[in-house]
């Protein structure tokens, strides 16, 4: 049975909060960042003895154990409960609504009361509640989401005495870093995990249906309702936002993903000040090419990215960039075939899609970018002024992954 790719909300009700990305085998067909491409007593924590052994940084620090850690964050971490409505259709058509109470974590990031969580965590909420600290549950405001980050903000008028998460720097992060989570695992507040940095640059799927790059991957145990709740590293920073894990049973299996805090940063101030967030939008999806693909389908190249959808009136179907004629089946899977293929974008060489996204998704709505590829038979370069990326993957004309 393929694994499957799950957002962390705890839904209670009839109504499910998040959804399920189904891993795509053969080609991998990213549309996140491209197509424009889940009373705070701390009784539960599980709280581990060992040191965190960080490799040698600059002042020699070796790290926090993971109590020191979870004595000094605990009470910033948030347990956030969310009120949800669906409009949905009964078994005879009529319109009706199912509500469901969905619950997640989150983390104060300063003395103004402002916490950061999942979008996917409050997503059509019509009240949201939040306990710090030791404190009591109070209500709070949505300030902002962005879906294409999986980002939330919120904001509270008492943190209780509880002191904000002090951000790190999600660049320096490495594998085999030492790490630690602390959330809400099914209702069970300010429960702490630890693990290591399993790998880097993952990409993952937004509530939206856009990708998210740069992801940090985890073996940290995270379940259903540690969604928005902090990675903290060896020196009690936060490094990332506990977002989704793979997993065939749906619970814990060792694969979790957090969302940097650089690309947390890079949107929250907008949020706060009410804004919305603006993204570079190419409008492509594609596929890596692989020797094996190569050789299989008689490419001109042995790596690079396979166009496999142009989105009509996008950025790049403006420029002329071109989507597949037909497809190809080879040892029983179908690939696009006949569209053009990527191999550099400004005159740098991509070895597959999350080259590509991540260039994307370092540019802002109005720049140009430079793709060569190959295209009937032979190389060019094709100037793309890039757009902004619209709400969702639907907004669009685009499918989601299948």
């Amino acid at each position: 049975m393929n694994s499957l790719r799950r957002f962390l909300a705890t839904s209670f009700g009839s109504a499910v909060t998040g959804g399920l990305v189904v891993l795509v085998f053969g080609l991998i067909l990213i549309e996140a960042g491209v197509i424009g491409t889940d009373d705070g007593s701390p009784s539960s924590a599980a709280v581990a003895p060992a040191a965190l052994a960080r490799p040698a940084s600059d002042s020699g620090d070796k790290g926090l154990t993971v109590n020191e850690i979870y004595q000094r964050d605990a009470e910033g971490v948030a347990f956030i409960k969310a009120d949800v409505v669906q409009q949905t259709q009964s078994v005879f058509g009529f319109p009706q609504q199912q509500r469901s109470t969905a619950t997640g974590s989150g983390f104060l990031i300063d003395d103004d009361g402002h916490i950061l969580t999942n979008a996917h965590v409050v997503e059509g909420a019509k009240h949201v509640d939040v306990q710090l600290g030791d404190g009591d549950t109070q209500s709070a405001q949505i300030v902002g989401t962005d879906p294409s980050s999986d980002i939330a903000v919120l904001k509270v008028d008492d943190t209780n005495g509880a002191q904000p998460l002090e951000l790190g720097d999600s660049d320096k992060v490495q594998v085999g870093d030492s790490v630690v989570a602390i959330g809400n695992p099914f209702a069970l507040d300010r429960t702490v995990t630890s693990g290591i940095v399993s790998a880097l640059q993952r990409q993952i799927q937004a509530p939206n249906g856009f990708s998210i790059s740069d992801v940090i991957q985890t073996d940290a145990a995270i379940n259903p309702g540690n969604s928005g709740g902090p990675l903290i590293d060896g020196d009690g920073k936060v490094i990332g936002i506990n977002s989704q894990i793979e997993s065939q049973s749906g619970g814990n299996e060792g694969v979790g993903f957090a969302v940097p805090i650089k690309t947390a940063a890079d949107v929250v101030s907008q949020l706060e000040n009410g804004g919305e967030v603006h993204r570079a939008y190419l409008g492509i999806s594609g596929g890596d090419i692989t020797s094996e693909i190569a050789r299989a389908l008689n490419l001109p190249v042995d790596q690079g990215v396979l166009v496999e959808r142009v989105l009509s009136n996008g950025p790049a179907d403006d420029a002329g960039i071109k989507g597949p004629s037909g497809e190809a089946t080879v040892a029983g899977q179908s690939f696009p075939v006949g569209g053009d293929i990527i191999t550099k974008v400004d005159g740098k060489e991509v070895t597959g899609m999350e080259d590509v996204v991540s260039v994307v998704n370092d540019h802002k709505p109005g720049d140009e970018i430079t793709l060569t590829v190959w295209s009937d038979g032979r190389q060019k370069d094709v100037t793309v002024k890039l757009g902004d990326r619209p709400s969702n993957v639907q907004d669009s004309s685009a499918s989601s992954l299948p």
